[in-house]
């Protein structure tokens, strides 16, 4: 019985891990489209950078949908 208990706890507190790190995904995305749209001509440094954290962040974010 305790332990269907503690499995059911960790299973809430995953679930709460997983939200909370989707909610800063999301704003990690708008920044980056915001930065897309006030940088107009950005040098090839800079798309590097961003195209690396949006690569990163969508698969942060497959790796949790698979978790599901």
């Amino acid at each position: 019985m305790e332990q269907l208990q503690e499995e059911k706890n960790g299973d809430e507190e995953l679930r709460k891990l997983k939200h909370d790190i989707k909610n800063q995904l999301s704003n990690i995305h708008l920044a980056l489209e915001q930065l897309r749209y006030e940088i107009p001509n950005p040098n090839t440094d800079c798309l590097f950078y961003m195209d690396t954290i949006s690569i990163s962040s969508h698969r942060i974010n497959t790796l949790l949908k698979e978790t599901d």
